[in-house]
């Protein structure tokens, strides 16, 4: 496809996943703050769970939760679905648009290792064997015997899918799939759980019989599980736009931080109502990835010989500029990424600090090293900058 329609493609499909993904969000961030505010009232009757009063865009809201007697059916029962198919089906499509499509450029790491294929491949099997390894698991037996242990293999099957990711993809790739691999068992959770769960529950109270709560626990259990993987997700959702995550030397170690991170902020906001000192371990929490994560992106230190600028621009010229040029010659480029080039010394001057972001800090560039840049070719840009870029 041209790169000017891909491009294109790629916005409009973004923009829908991001609004699709706000609202699938904000529904679970709401209804589990719910759950764990809802007040039971004396002589509701057993199936009354509870009862919570809103404020809200100029009025009040008084929301019931309860279980149906048979027979109970309201006429109008609002469902809440679409978000998250929305949500699954468009990231779907941008891995396609990004990642699969124009060569794999974004894909693999421009080592020759594997083919931008054999890339298409691995990033499918991740998708498919992270949701159907964590999906039987969690339909074992083991997921009432031991919970806790199916927590500690739901990390471990992550943790694999993380290995092979950082092992075949570039590292944007990894991080992204990595996301995409939790973001395709949330989706999964409803589509295969929450909601046949939910039209059990319709079915029973339409015929006139009682529910079984055996469904209704089945779903708010994977309901759980969805809103543990949200923090991190959604770091993934942005994480493309910062380098110096997925492109740094100790990107894998760095992604586990922050989902880390993520994690335990969403644990802790959850047990807030009844732990006293949330606020400390939440910033506590904070504190302590941003400290890590200081340390893990510390550019290494320069010991190269720093360059002469016709020396550095020979290094540019043959790594960067086939991009960032007014008329790039890399064929998946058709304009300069996000309008740098470097065609004078004014230029590289005024976007010293992102070369050496980009080549030594995050590494992230050129993209998929495409160009073949060497370590001591970064070295030596690391040394321009260190002795103030100069371009005379």
């Amino acid at each position: 496809m041209d790169p000017q329609k891909r491009e294109l493609l790629d916005l409009v499909v973004r923009w829908v996943h991001m609004i699709a993904g706000i609202m699938w969000v904000g529904n679970s961030m709401l209804f589990n703050w719910l759950d764990r505010n809802l007040e039971k009232k004396a002589g509701r009757g057993p199936l009354h769970v509870g009862e919570i009063w809103m404020l809200h865009s100029g009025g009040f809201y008084q929301v019931e939760k309860k279980f149906l007697g048979p027979g109970e059916m309201p006429e109008i029962l609002h469902w809440f679905k679409w978000q998250a198919y929305t949500t699954w089906i468009t990231g779907f499509c941008l891995l396609g648009i990004v990642y699969y499509m124009g060569g794999g450029a974004y894909l693999v790491d421009g080592s020759g290792n594997i083919t931008a294929h054999q890339g298409t491949l691995i990033g499918l099997g991740m998708l498919a064997g992270g949701f159907f390894s964590y999906d039987l698991l969690w339909r074992s037996p083991l997921a009432k015997a031991a919970e806790g242990l199916c927590h500690v293999l739901t990390l471990v099957i992550v943790a694999a899918g993380m290995y092979v990711a950082f092992h075949y993809l570039s590292g944007r790739a990894a991080y992204m799939h990595t996301g995409a691999m939790l973001g395709t068992i949330m989706a999964g959770n409803v589509f295969f759980h929450i909601i046949p769960s939910q039209r059990e529950l319709v079915a029973a109270t339409t015929e006139g019989r009682d529910q079984d709560l055996s469904y209704s626990n089945r779903a708010k259990q994977r309901s759980i599980h969805n809103n543990y993987f949200t923090f991190p997700v959604l770091f993934v959702m942005v994480s493309n736009h910062f380098a110096i995550t997925y492109g740094n030397r100790h990107a894998a170690a760095i992604l586990v931080i922050i989902m880390v991170t993520g994690a335990l902020c969403r644990h802790i906001l959850n047990i807030r109502f009844h732990f006293g000192e949330w606020r400390v371990a939440f910033f506590g929490t904070i504190a302590a990835c941003i400290g890590l994560l200081l340390v893990l992106t510390r550019p290494p230190p320069q010991t190269a010989k720093v360059p002469t600028y016709n020396e550095l621009y020979a290094v540019l010229q043959a790594r960067c500029v086939p991009c960032h040029a007014e008329h790039p010659t890399d064929p998946t480029q058709n304009a300069p990424p996000k309008g740098i080039v470097f065609d004078t010394p004014e230029h590289v001057k005024q976007h010293a600090t992102n070369i050496y972001t980009q080549a030594v800090v995050s590494r992230a560039m050129p993209l998929g090293n495409r160009t073949h840049i060497t370590d001591e070719e970064r070295n030596a840009i690391g040394a321009w900058f260190s002795e103030g870029a100069k371009v005379e």
